[in-house]
C-alpha cells in the first residue's frame, strides 16, 4: 500500500470536507484570488469558454469552480438517438455490467446493487446492462447534464466514505465507488430506466441538483431517499441537471438492450454533449 493510498483510510474525511466547504466561499479577496488563480495556473483551466473569463471576478472559489460557460462552448451531438456524455471529464472505465458486477479498475469491481444502496429490485434492470464511468479533474467544467431525455422518479442519498477518487485510489481502493457518499438519481426516459450517479469525493463531496438544490452536504448517516412520483421533473437531452461543488465522478447505468456503447477507452477526454454510443430502438 503506497502512502497516498495509506492517507486516504486515516484521514478524517468528512471534517476535511466540511472545512474545504467553507473555504471555498469564502469572500475575502486575497484568499479567493490566490485560490483561483493557483488552480487555473496549476491545471492550465480554459477561461476563454467560461461565461465569465476573468477568474478573479467571481465571488468566491466555489463560484468559480462551478462557473457557467458561455453558450454554444458545448453543443449535443447532431443525432437525436445519440448517448451524450453527462460531464466533461475523462473516461475512468466504460462497458457491460457482468451479472450486475461493474469494473472499477484492474482487479477491482463492485455490484450494481452496492452502487445503488444495496437495493436488488432497483439493480435488476442493470444486470447485464452498460455503464459509463467518468472522472472529473479540478480543471474541468462541473455541471452535469442528461446524456437522455428522462423523468425523475427518485433520489437515494446515500452514506458513506469520502476516499478520492483520482486514479491511483480508483486503482488501489475495493469497491470505491460503492463505498463513497454518493446521490443517486433515478430517471425513467422514453426507451427504458437509467440512472446517472453522482459520486462524492474528499474535500469535495458537494452535490446540486436543479430540482432540489443543495443535497450534500449535509453528510447522511443513513440512506434516505426521496419520491418524485407525479411532480413531473423532466428534464431534456443535454440540459443541466447537477453540479458538483468542487469535482468528483459520474457514473451512468442503462439496462441491457437501451443502448451500445462507442469504443471508449480508459483515460480518454470527454465533454458535455459528446456521444458515447447510441440508443437502441425497441423492438
Amino acid at each position: 500500500m503506497t502512502f497516498n493510498v495509506f492517507l486516504q483510510y486515516i484521514l478524517p474525511h468528512r471534517a476535511l470536507s466540511r472545512v474545504v466547504y467553507w473555504a471555498t466561499r469564502w469572500t475575502f479577496a486575497p484568499w479567493k484570488n490566490w485560490l483561483i488563480a493557483t488552480i487555473v495556473r496549476n491545471y492550465d483551466v480554459n477561461m476563454a469558454e467560461a461565461a465569465q473569463p476573468d477568474p478573479l471576478a467571481y465571488q468566491h472559489f466555489n463560484a468559480f469552480f462551478t462557473r457557467k460557460l458561455k453558450p454554444g462552448a458545448r453543443q449535443a451531438d447532431a443525432d437525436p438517438t445519440a448517448l451524450l456524455s453527462p460531464a466533461d471529464g475523462r473516461i475512468s472505465q466504460a462497458g457491460t455490467i457482468v451479472d450486475g458486477r461493474i469494473f472499477q479498475a484492474k482487479g477491482q469491481e463492485y455490484t450494481a446493487a452496492e452502487l445503488l444502496g444495496g437495493d436488488e429490485t432497483a439493480a435488476a434492470p442493470y444486470r447485464n446492462g452498460r455503464f459509463v464511468t467518468v472522472y472529473l479533474s479540478p480543471r474541468d467544467y462541473h455541471r452535469v447534464h442528461m446524456p437522455l431525455k428522462g423523468t425523475l422518479k427518485e433520489t437515494v442519498h446515500v452514506p458513506g466514505r469520502i476516499f478520492s477518487v483520482a486514479p491511483f485510489a480508483v486503482a488501489a481502493i475495493p469497491r470505491l465507488f460503492a463505498r463513497n457518499e454518493r446521490l443517486v438519481c433515478h430517471f425513467e426516459g422514453g426507451h427504458g430506466p437509467f440512472v446517472v450517479v453522482m459520486v462524492g469525493a474528499i474535500l469535495v463531496s458537494s452535490v446540486a441538483t436543479v430540482w432540489d438544490g443543495l443535497v450534500i452536504p449535509p453528510y447522511a448517516s443513513s440512506i434516505r431517499r426521496k419520491s418524485f412520483a407525479g411532480q413531473h421533473v423532466t428534464l431534456e437531452r443535454f440540459a443541466e441537471m447537477a453540479r458538483f461543488n468542487m469535482g468528483s465522478t459520474v457514473i451512468l447505468l442503462l439496462p441491457e438492450g437501451a443502448a451500445e456503447l462507442d469504443a471508449l477507452q480508459p483515460q480518454q477526454a470527454v465533454q458535455v454533449g459528446q456521444r458515447l454510443g447510441q440508443r437502441l430502438e425497441r423492438r
